[in-house]
């Protein structure tokens, strides 16, 4: 089943206000990822990958500080539907005898793993788990190296120093050369934080232009944009509140777009914009995937989709439930993951921040 997420126009035409930004347009792609049971053949998040049986799944070969939270990737999904159930039937049992026997088998796993002189989960090698899947049809701005047309995006579910967030792997690869598709993918015995198992998702991929976050202007456009009498001359409807901070308008409503996507301008708001540049060639790096905690919040509800606006602007949520956050990822402070590449060659190492 398709489904589809659309974009509101925005308040404003940014360059029917500031002619001097036309240049720094970026092509982006929202992938407004929403709970579902995607396949290998679909692009997702957290959904299975088209990986090669022959192949050997990736693991994390780091040390892996012991967090205390003791919880199997099974085990965060069994809490997610259960507390989806409560929050529609409050009065239902605790537990139902499915969720019991879910619950028993995880836990009696961990324990066998404990009591067989194993080594800790956390000192072994550990399966990363499948964070985004994108074929090349369905976000076509993804420059992928040769033949390649998918793009495979796995982390570690683990803190890693010296930033304390997960360790991203990325592989591109032809879907057409899989032929046998690795049918069980092994997972770690436990998780660093709940935030770090996405949830699987389907998307409804929209190609939209983005302009750069106030922090990623010259500072001569700093100032235009920043400029009160340049909004109030071209007569644009904005509302009084922001006279002394027009730039807080233009970037919760005009410049980056929040949420997952492809490509794009990066988001800022923990530091001012921290350049990337890539180990091999010495390339300033470019966006490939930002890796949303939500799709919006306070700030930015007025990019809400058309078909989301009536869940974005209702009374708030129980923790958890929040239709702002599909994928029930989070990373950071409820920040974003932001993925470069060379724009060199996509096949340089990448890098990651979080922001």
């Amino acid at each position: 089943m398709v489904f589809v997420r659309t974009t509101p126009p925005r308040p404003v035409e940014v360059t029917a206000v500031f002619p001097e930004l036309a240049p720094l347009a970026r092509p982006a792609v929202r992938l407004h990822p929403r709970p579902g049971a995607p396949s290998v053949r679909d692009s997702s998040v957290g959904g299975p990958l088209l990986w090669p049986a022959d192949e050997p799944w990736p693991h994390c070969e780091s040390e892996h500080p012991d967090s205390g939270f003791r919880q199997s990737p099974a085990d965060v999904r069994l809490s997610r539907r259960r507390l989806a159930r409560l929050h529609r039937d409050p009065h239902g049992p605790s537990f139902t005898p499915e969720e019991e026997e879910i619950r028993d088998q995880d836990a009696a796993r961990l324990a066998e793993r404990f009591d067989s002189g194993s080594p800790p989960p956390a000192e072994c090698p550990v399966p990363l788990l499948p964070v985004a899947q994108l074929y090349l049809r369905d976000v076509p701005l993804l420059r992928p190296p040769g033949e390649a047309d998918l793009l495979q995006v796995l982390w570690c579910p683990y803190d890693h120093e010296p930033d304390w967030k997960p360790a991203t792997a990325v592989f591109w690869r032809s879907a057409a050369s899989v032929v046998d598709v690795l049918a069980t993918p092994p997972e770690p015995y436990e998780v660093n934080y709940s935030g770090y198992v996405p949830e699987p998702c389907l998307l409804a991929p929209e190609a939209i232009t983005e302009y750069p976050n106030s922090l990623d202007l010259s500072p001569e456009l700093r100032k235009v944009v920043g400029d009160w009498s340049r909004w109030q001359a071209a007569g644009v409807d904005v509302d009084g509140s922001y006279a002394d901070y027009p730039a807080e308008f233009y970037d919760g409503n005009l410049a980056d777009a929040p949420g997952w996507k492809a490509g794009g301008w990066p988001p800022w708001g923990r530091t001012d914009p921290y350049r990337r540049y890539c180990a091999d060639c010495e390339a300033q790096m470019v966006p490939l995937l930002t890796i949303a905690s939500f799709e919006w919040d306070g700030g930015t509800r007025g990019w809400a989709p058309h078909e989301d606006r009536a869940a974005a602007y209702a009374p708030s949520h129980r923790a958890g439930q929040s239709p702002a956050q599909p994928t029930k990822v989070e990373v950071g402070s409820t920040d974003n993951m932001q993925l470069y590449v060379c724009p060199t060659s996509p096949e340089h190492p990448h890098t990651d921040l979080i922001q």
